[in-house]
């Protein structure tokens, strides 16, 4: 398996952390209709009126994903 990279959507306001809560409910789903074999998922809070919520996708798989679910930045994953 090659590097890991982490699709990031950001969620900014007062309920930017139950929206980020809730779309990772949607990114297992997802996960479970495309039969993705990584299944790392989660959410983050980054101040009271930002978190993320986010997925970690192998490179090779990283453009199909990115371009069904348009997160708005990625990163490289760092375990």
């Amino acid at each position: 398996m090659g590097r890991k990279i982490k699709l990031i959507w950001d969620f900014r306001g007062p309920a930017a952390e139950k929206t980020a809560i809730h779309h990772v409910i949607h990114l297992k789903e997802f996960i479970v209709a495309e039969k993705i074999t990584l299944d790392i998922t989660g959410h983050q809070v980054l101040n009271d009126m930002h978190s993320i919520a986010y997925m970690v996708v192998t490179e090779e798989t990283m453009k199909p994903i990115r371009d069904a679910l348009k997160p708005h930045r990625g990163q490289l994953y760092q375990e």
